[in-house]
């Protein structure tokens, strides 16, 4: 079964749900910068696609998420990673990524 966790989604801490715990740590490693996380510096979405073009930035910023995923919560596989585009905000990309869940 896949589920989709949006940037920017609430968080709900100390789940004790396994899914729950593993959409909310999705949720966490989306939303946190690398090097934002004192003591645990390599924690995060390197922000390198940052200023790109839009095409570039996609494909930087999928890269990014899928490893960061991978790393920081092994029980998470990436399905896909999708973006939602505004028009009130040139520019501006809000990933959605679909994870499968191992062990759910």
């Amino acid at each position: 079964m896949t589920y989709t966790v949006t940037a920017g989604a609430t968080l709900t801490l100390n789940e004790t749900d396994t899914v729950a715990s593993v959409l909310q740590n999705v949720a966490i490693i989306l939303a946190t910068r690398r090097g934002d996380c004192p003591l645990y510096r390599d924690f995060g979405i390197h922000m390198g696609f940052l200023d790109r073009p839009v095409p570039v930035a996609k494909t930087l910023a999928y890269a990014e998420i899928k490893e960061a995923i991978e790393t920081y919560e092994p029980r998470a596989a990436v399905v896909g990673v999708t973006f939602e585009e505004r028009s009130d905000a040139p520019g501006l990309l809000i990933p959605t990524v679909e994870v499968s869940i191992e062990d759910a």
